[in-house]
């Protein structure tokens, strides 16, 4: 396999020429497919993704294959995306949805299994044909994935060459990929996203997560301890929309950080100890990548500090917001930062002054009864999404219990350089046709009535 990535993209051409003949019916059967296959084999490629890239934690990708899967089809189960997909009898405008052709999909190293799996999920709703680029250090469980859903898919008859995988990817064919493809989806590195929006064709790209946590009078300390916890822990922390810092109200703050304590949570008290872990996460003030996906016992032993056997996140307090202290940046792994604000208006404005330094348009969490204080917050923080009373590693991605898009990539709007302030999905995978009709039934209103309204 050469990896010849002009003929890859005439060879999808010609499979989406003939898949967009399908049905609704049997895209869907397609695409249910698709997500069974990483459902039914989520052990599996939860071991090889771990052993592959060194990162992470396997009982957590297993959920994650599980959980992704699961609820990407839910949601995609009962939407058209084939034909007639909605008719606005109100307004006279029918809407017809039509394929955009080949989608490049560039993966990250972070979430090899995942993201391949519901990219093409998308791109096959769309009636799209689909080439994946793995990040090389992935690629063996990235193309062990694509493998398995072809092979499920042959007794669908779906064409050959209709989902691909580039077998040694490198940056090379990736930026030709770009070029290549009619729309691109990128999920990765702020470098390759970058790459992707330039590459002269409509992308989809994710900014970089650094997602802040506002904590109130009114939280359950020990629930949201409980979830701040398992969403930072969560994948050790590799996860974009993990939490990042707590700002909490001063009048809970000791309570808080003991229920951290209680679960799982270890404080790093003395200076020495936070200087050698700040050195170690941020060697010339940018993320080292041997600790990423990393545990919190790893980091521990990295800086000759002692930790309770059952640590699953160390927690720093840092010297102050923003440009401050490099705590106040993404940290791919289980290190959680602390902030106490002397009220809640204080403590959205400490987010988003970490938020201005990196993460802006991401994600923010708030853990909060009252109605007022959570409008507040959506309303001052530059985000796309505000996980309330959530774990946010596991939920901003769309989950179950909530009303955001499931899906592996979350935009992040013009704050992150992004084309969209949502999360990525099946509809950004098609175009749409609309017929407009003249509605002769309308009372027209004259000039005095447009003018006075």
């Amino acid at each position: 396999m050469n990896d010849n990535i002009v003929q890859m993209v005439e060879k999808a051409r010609l499979a989406q020429n003939i898949f967009e003949n399908s049905t609704q019916e049997e895209v869907d059967l397609v695409v249910r497919e698709v997500a069974k296959v990483v459902y039914d084999n989520a052990e599996e490629l939860a071991k090889m993704a771990v052993e592959e890239t060194g990162m992470g934690v396997y009982e957590d990708k297993v959920a994650k294959n599980k959980g992704k899967s699961k609820v990407i089809w839910h949601d995609l189960s009962e939407k058209k995306s084939v034909g007639i997909i909605e008719k606005d009898l109100a307004n006279g405008i029918v809407k017809i949805a039509k394929p955009i052709g080949v989608i490049g999909s560039v993966t990250p190293t972070t979430n090899p299994i995942v993201t391949p799996m519901s990219n093409i999920m998308f791109a096959l709703k769309g009636r799209n044909a689909i080439i994946v680029a793995p990040h090389p250090r992935s690629k063996v469980c990235s193309t062990k994935t694509v493998d398995l859903i072809n092979e499920a898919l042959k007794k669908f008859n779906v064409p050959e060459k209709l989902i691909q995988v580039i077998r040694k990817p490198s940056i090379e064919k990736t930026n030709e990929l770009m070029i290549n493809a009619d729309v691109v989806v990128a999920t990765g590195g702020s470098g390759m996203v970058k790459a992707a929006y330039s590459a002269g064709k409509p992308a989809f790209g994710v900014g970089p997560g650094n997602v802040q946590c506002v904590v109130d009078d009114s939280a359950d300390l020990i629930l949201t301890a409980q979830k701040i916890i398992q969403g930072r822990a969560f994948d050790n922390g590799i996860i974009c929309s993990g939490e990042q810092t707590v700002n909490a109200t001063e009048n809970i703050y000791d309570g808080l950080v003991e229920a951290f304590e209680q679960k799982g949570g270890y404080l790093l008290r003395d200076p020495e100890q936070k200087e050698k872990l700040r050195t170690l996460l941020f060697p010339n003030g940018l993320m080292n990548k041997d600790v990423v996906g990393q545990s919190a016992k790893f980091l521990a032993e990295k800086i000759g500090l002692e930790v309770p056997e059952n640590t699953k996140v160390l927690m720093v307090e840092p010297v102050g917001p923003g440009k401050m202290d490099l705590f106040c940046k993404e940290k791919m792994c289980p290190v959680l930062s602390l902030f106490k604000c002397e009220n809640f208006e204080k403590a959205v404005v400490n987010a988003q002054t970490n938020l201005n330094m990196e993460g802006k348009g991401h994600t923010a969490v708030i853990h909060s009864e009252i109605p007022e204080h959570i409008e507040y917050a959506g309303m001052n923080l530059t985000v796309s999404r505000l996980v309330v009373n959530q774990p946010s590693s596991i939920t901003a991605g769309g989950s179950l219990n909530n009303g955001f898009a499931p899906t592996a990539t979350l935009g992040c709007g013009t704050w992150g350089n992004n084309s969209i302030s949502e999360n990525f999905t099946y509809k950004h995978m098609i175009n749409i046709s609309r017929i407009g009709y003249f509605m002769d039934d309308i009372k027209t209103p004259d000039d005095d009535a447009i003018w006075s309204a």
